[in-house]
């Protein structure tokens, strides 16, 4: 499966100034771009939304009325044939090549970079599986693009 792609995914709603002020709130993040928007769109050409939202514009909510039937499509790094009944992050690296702006409507297509042989740790025995996922805006330019590295295995399984 390396080298295989998701389809792409795109944001139920655009990046919202009010979700940057909640997140910019609740982590005590005084930067005047998030607060002041005259600023930042001096700055920035618009409000920027924090990096650390970058995965959080394309979660949908865990309940939507009228969605019933419709099963979210799970991650690639979790559809790949591998024995392991859970998962931790292991490691997470993003690059951002240009400012997410308020207004803006995230699309998302992840791609399977690696898997590693069978790995024996203290948690159990299982594989890294790598995914790349590359983040465009409405008009398809690259905004940012995010290696996921996760560790899939069975608890205690250390073989």
């Amino acid at each position: 499966m390396v080298g295989t792609t998701s389809g792409p995914r795109t944001a139920a709603t655009p990046v919202s100034g009010a979700r940057i002020q909640l997140f910019a709130a609740m982590v005590h993040d005084g930067n005047r771009s998030y607060w002041d928007a005259a600023f930042a769109r001096r700055q920035w050409g618009g409000v920027p939304a924090p990096p650390a939202l970058l995965m959080g514009w394309l979660i949908p909510p865990p309940w939507q009325p009228a969605e019933q039937g419709n099963a979210r499509p799970a991650s690639l790094a979790l559809r790949v044939p591998l024995p392991g009944s859970t998962f931790i992050n292991a490691a997470n690296d993003c690059e951002f090549l240009r400012p997410i702006l308020e207004g803006d409507v995230l699309t998302v297509v992840e791609e399977l970079m690696s898997v590693s042989p069978e790995k024996r740790t203290r948690l159990g025995a299982g594989h890294f599986v790598q995914t790349l996922e590359t983040y465009r805006r409405q008009d398809a330019t690259v905004v940012a693009t995010c290696r996921n590295t996760l560790f899939r295995f069975t608890p205690g399984d250390a073989r």
